[in-house]
């Protein structure tokens, strides 16, 4: 059935969503472009809306069919899935879900998320699903990355699991994130004020009946206390507290013991209790408690997630970084405004200065400095002029430069960046996943111990079980073991984002930090990978010119350094055909007629190899088995190459390096880098077994490439790393991504992993001990609630406080590294 959404035509007799008639006096509405739309039932309004703040209402303007009406029937998972089968549209999807192999990838906002536990049971049910091939929480910015395979499973029915335990989600957009993490920020901020302001009064009310005598009091001032003690608290149990008693009911929901069910029984249990000792006349009476805690528990939660969100800030700047609109030019030279998000390969934009970049491109005029150090974590602008590419994101600081688009949308750097972002919570360190257990299991023998507790003050002093078993549920909530974890992991992710290295997988911390031996690539690792043509050797008739032209048209469609260097060369004339790269040997191909290799002597020219005519980087040029040219290449040494490999060794690591070049030119970086292990003339399959066999005799070994043909040992490593110039393949098979052009940034990574583990290690022994220690002191009633609340909110701060520590700058060995006393220009 066709529809025109857009138009105002049956607006008052149908559902603006599904165009079902609308029942009289039904109060569902969306209001939409300054317009007030009715809607037939919660299931339309549920979906509409969160059609509407995903950002995605153009839906409604571009639909040319209504959706199927949703069901309200909530009874199983098929009818649930009725209500979001809108998100199932192919339009619709192809704004936020992209294809990744077979699979599907979505990135969608979560509301109600609040602690560790939160992910882990998200993350458990959606990976419980058939069909889900991965599920990632990013527990810092509330966003979850799902991957999932459409022959076997729908997203409505991801969006409706979600929703039935208490996760309702909606397509991620930066803009409406951020308005809703403030939006929730706000609220928290609400909820605290509410439970200090109550807290002090309950206990102004409190304080006389605990210092005075018995009788001392009368019982009408008694009773008045207590009445205003019980008036202030209520606000607190269904205002404040709300947040827990919902996270309780929904782990119930969902068969799991969080963290909430013991807060909000002790929490409930109290407030019921004092109540209903305040209407009977007898009874003790602990209000002031119920708010303490109350404020004591949000108030390290709040601390928590302002700690988690200032450590993961430039992650989340991150994905706001594109500008909202763009500069573009149009054919005949006239200038027009669009959205940003609208821009596609091949646009020319303006960007003037004081603007940001809007999309990845190439310059084509103009020369500016740019401050990237939103990527890069680099703080000095860098100089681009024409020719050179620019990263979206990118500001623009000196002159005006005219960008012809390569990559915009979810193609563009930073898109990407921020999918690796949230591929490195879908594996988390070992040690995070123990913790986990660790929380779950606690919480369980909590409550089973708080019951034995109970009974057994039930036969000691009946008036003082109430409080005692309460006092153990309080003091003993696992809050401070649960964020052991996250927050030290967070609070590393954000250090090192910050400093231009960026975590794409989550066991790559706990790699770098047991890491033993490190093994670098030559080319494009340990030098620039800017090569230039040196020198030209004919060997023959064929000329220099046409040498170089034959070479470059070779490696036109190269993504390797060495492209780079004949790419002034190219010649439109001159095209090869049938093109086969063989990585870590050279390019073969047809140019006229005539077969012709470039790489490797041996591989060139099989089996008469010649010699290189000299010492340095050779490549030979060959035609049907034939030498023709020589050409020799000349490649620079990284500035803190010489550095780094020093302060690796400081750190008690072996490096190595692990080539495809010649041994010559191997041989002689090795020594001026002082690494005593190289191998030369490795080839890509060599480069894997080798690494391999390091790790089959029990080392852990990072590995750090840039090339194509680091692909197969980086997919291979214990931890890879691929440099900020490497090829997107080997960025998509790495463990970490170096954004900055500073090779030190590794050796910072290491000291950082190391630094992550011993606070993780720390908190994790300090809540144990706590807890172990807290536990039966609680038990023989030597805690009051009131001191359970402190105990335990003091807990988890210590924990948080102690993570912080890893967002400090530290002296680094770095410092004590012999500063590189090699040239840059010096060849390789």
């Amino acid at each position: 059935m066709s529809v025109e959404a857009t138009s105002p035509a049956g607006v008052d007799t149908g559902c603006y969503h599904c165009g079902n008639p609308v029942p009289a006096g039904a109060p569902w509405r969306l209001v939409l472009d300054d317009q007030v739309h009715p809607l037939c039932c919660p299931g339309c309004e549920a979906v509409a809306h969160a059609i509407v703040e995903g950002g995605l209402s153009s839906y409604y303007h571009f639909r040319t069919e209504l959706p199927e009406p949703p069901s309200n029937d909530t009874r199983s998972l098929s009818a649930r899935a009725e209500t979001w089968q809108v998100f199932d549209d192919p339009a619709l999807q192809s704004e936020f879900v992209h294809a990744d192999g077979d699979s599907l990838t979505a990135t969608l906002a979560v509301d109600g998320i609040t602690c560790a536990a939160c992910a882990w049971l998200i993350e458990h049910r959606l990976n419980a699903l058939d069909g889900v091939t991965a599920s990632a929480v990013n527990l810092t910015h509330h966003r979850l990355s799902v991957s999932w395979d459409p022959q076997r499973t729908a997203l409505s029915r991801l969006l409706a699991e979600l929703t039935a335990i208490g996760y309702p989600a909606q397509p991620y957009e930066p803009d409406q994130a951020q308005q809703r993490l403030k939006q929730e920020e706000r609220m928290s901020v609400r909820r605290l004020i509410v439970a200090a302001v109550a807290m002090m009064q309950v206990m102004m009310f409190s304080v006389p009946i605990y210092v005075s005598d018995p009788g001392e009091l009368s019982t009408d001032f008694l009773a008045l206390f207590h009445w205003l003690s019980f008036a202030l608290a209520t606000p607190v149990v269904l205002f404040s507290a709300a947040p827990f008693f919902r996270g309780a009911l929904r782990d119930l929901r969902s068969r799991t013991l969080g963290m909430d069910v013991p807060v909000s029984l002790a929490i409930g249990g109290a407030y019921l209790a004092s109540g209903y000792a305040v209407i009977a006349g007898y009874g003790e009476v602990y209000f002031d408690s119920v708010a303490m805690f109350t404020f004591f528990l949000l108030f390290g939660r709040y601390i928590e997630m302002r700690a988690r969100r200032r450590s993961g800030h430039s992650g989340n700047a991150l994905s706001g970084v594109l500008p909202a609109s763009a500069v573009r030019l149009e054919a005949d030279g006239a200038e027009r405004v669009l959205p940003a998000n609208r821009l596609v390969a091949g646009d020319r934009v303006l960007v003037r200065p004081g603007h940001g970049v809007p999309a990845d491109g190439v310059i084509e005029d103009g020369t500016s400095s740019l401050d990237e150090s939103m990527l890069t974590g680099e703080s000095q602008p860098v100089t681009r002029r024409s020719g050179d590419t620019v990263t979206g994101g990118s500001h623009n600081v000196d002159s005006p430069l005219v960008v012809r688009i390569t990559h915009a949308g979810h193609d563009a750097r930073a898109a990407a960046i921020i999918d690796l972002t949230d591929r490195a919570f879908a594996k988390r360190p070992r040690i995070a996943e123990l913790a986990s257990r660790w929380a779950h299991m606690f919480v369980l023998r909590l409550l089973v111990v708080s019951l034995g507790v109970a009974i057994a003050w039930t036969f000691i002093d009946p008036s003082r079980a109430l409080w005692v078993t309460l006092s153990v549920l309080v003091v003993t909530c696992p809050c401070a073991l649960a964020l052991a974890t996250p927050t030290a992991l967070t609070a590393g992710h954000g250090r090192l984002s910050r400093r231009g290295f960026l975590i794409t997988r989550g066991h790559a911390l706990e790699g770098l930090a047991q890491a033993g031996r490190v093994v670098f690539d030559k080319t494009g690792t340990l030098t620039t990978g800017h090569m230039t043509l040196d020198e030209t050797r004919p060997l023959g008739k064929l000329t220099p010119e046409r040498a170089r032209a034959i070479a470059a048209a070779l490696e036109a469609h190269s993504e390797h350094p060495i492209a780079r260097a004949f790419a002034p060369y190219r010649d439109n004339a001159t095209r090869a055909d049938t093109l086969v790269n063989r990585p870590g040997q050279g390019l073969e191909g047809q140019v006229e007629g005539e077969r012709w290799r470039l790489g490797k002597p041996d591989f060139a020219a099989f089996p008469d190899t010649p010699s290189p005519p000299g010492p340095g980087r050779w490549l030979l040029l060959a035609c049907h088995g034939q030498p023709k040219a020589w050409f020799a290449l000349n490649d620079t040494v990284r500035d803190d190459a010489l550095a780094t490999v020093q302060a690796l060794k400081q750190l008690g690591l072996t490096v190595e390096l692990l080539s495809g070049d010649h041994e010559t030119a191997v041989a002689d970086l090795a020594h001026r880098l002082g690494i005593d292990d190289w191998h030369a003339g490795a080839s890509p399959e060599e480069k894997l077994a080798h690494v391999e066999a390091l790790q089959a005799r029990g080392e852990s070994v990072v590995m750090v490439g840039d090339g194509i043909n680091d692909v197969p040992v980086l997919a291979g490593a214990e931890v890879s790393i691929a440099m900020n110039g490497a090829t997107d393949l080997a960025r998509t098979r790495a463990d970490a991504v170096l954004l900055s052009p500073h090779l030190s940034r590794i050796v910072e990574a290491i000291e950082v992993s190391r630094d992550t583990r011993r606070i993780i290690r720390q908190n994790l022994g300090w809540a144990l001990c706590y807890n172990l220690t807290a536990l039966p002191l609680a038990a023989c009633g030597l805690v009051p609630p009131w001191l359970a609340a402190i105990g335990m909110s003091a807990s988890s701060l210590v924990v948080v406080g102690n993570a912080l520590r890893l967002g400090r700058d530290r002296k680094s060995v770095l410092a004590n590294a012999t500063p590189s006393a090699h040239p840059q220009t010096e060849p390789v």
